[in-house]
């Protein structure tokens, strides 16, 4: 399948984890696909390599928390490839983070957490959306499921983006743009590793239905069906793929 031949994806946090594997699998699909990152290093070996395996990718260092570096990338997208037909808002702070309380955790490292875990995805989608008002796109934000248990000012950031998610539905759906997010569950990364400890981590895959831990490429099918045309009557909804984590009524 090639659902997205001649379109344009920025994918945020693209470097690494999960948000690498949202944009190698949108250039397998045909995107011109947009590794938009912090980090230039890393950044431009994952764009180079969706080229050296036949894909069309290029690098912009991006700082989401910041509202004109987010123009920035989207007028560089729209002078690349003449526009802008989704976006995966997946920057976050996440490997190396703080493990506080809310009624602890320093201020300053807290409102640096939620200007980029939460103010970057409605600094891009900002940005973006001028762009895409024309002929209108999708929009995928990334969520957890720790917007539904106990996981201190990370579950509170993520309670922003699902009501970001749902009240974006309503502002961009006479632009016919879409907005929906993704909530994982415990994920097998680099960053996870290095964050949550190892004993957390086997509590939380033990009471998992599914028993075991989530990798980048299950959550792969979700965002790529979202941004496409298959979802064209689905926006403002919350999607866990978390193994069985969360199940609500």
């Amino acid at each position: 399948m090639a659902r997205f031949t001649g379109r344009t994806a920025i994918v945020t946090g693209a470097a690494q984890g999960i948000g690498e594997a949202y944009a190698r699998a949108l250039a397998a699909e045909g995107a011109n696909v947009v590794v938009a990152d912090i980090d230039a290093e890393l950044g431009e070996q994952v764009a180079k390599q969706i080229v050296a395996d036949g894909g069309v990718a290029s690098f912009t260092s991006v700082d989401v928390s910041d509202p004109a570096s987010a123009e920035a990338l989207a007028a560089s997208t729209v002078e690349t490839y003449g526009g802008i037909d989704h976006v995966v808002n997946n920057a976050a702070i996440y490997g190396g983070m703080k493990l506080d309380l809310l009624l602890t955790v320093p201020w300053d490292y807290y409102k640096k957490f939620m200007s980029v875990n939460l103010d970057g995805a409605l600094n891009v989608t900002r940005a973006v959306w001028p762009y895409m008002t024309k002929n209108g796109g999708s929009i995928v934000n990334q969520s957890s499921t720790a917007a539904w248990l106990y996981s201190g000012f990370y579950g509170l950031a993520k309670v922003g983006i699902n009501g970001l998610t749902q009240q974006l539905a309503v502002e961009l759906g006479g632009s016919n743009i879409r907005i929906n997010a993704i909530a994982p569950g415990p994920i097998d990364t680099e960053a996870t590793r290095t964050t949550t400890p190892a004993n957390m981590v086997a509590d939380m895959v033990k009471q998992l239905p599914l028993e075991r831990m989530g990798t980048p490429d299950d959550l792969v099918g979700m965002c790529l069906f979202l941004l496409s045309d298959e979802a064209a009557w689905v926006t403002g909804q919350i999607f866990n793929v978390d193994g069985g984590q969360v199940i609500r009524s």
